[in-house]
């Protein structure tokens, strides 16, 4: 999927960023209100939303777009 909305840690921060964009959309002091803003975004958009750990590992993985029916595999 080319559309996707990262919420990312930035310093003690988390940053919600759209893939493709050199700056983030918004900065938060928590991971739940960055998710929660992101989530709103990626579906706003039709992207996926990818969540990541403090230390970068991907832990969250959700498509809000146009997936295929029936899924594949």
């Amino acid at each position: 999927m080319a559309n996707q909305t990262w919420v990312s840690p930035r310093g003690s921060k988390w940053a919600v960023k759209q893939a493709g964009n050199s700056r983030a959309s918004k900065i938060f002091n928590n991971k739940a209100d960055a998710l929660e803003y992101g989530r709103n975004q990626a579906i706003k958009h039709g992207s996926e939303l990818i969540g990541q750990k403090l230390n970068g590992q991907i832990n969250l993985k959700n498509s809000y777009g146009h997936d295929s029916f029936p899924p594949k595999g």
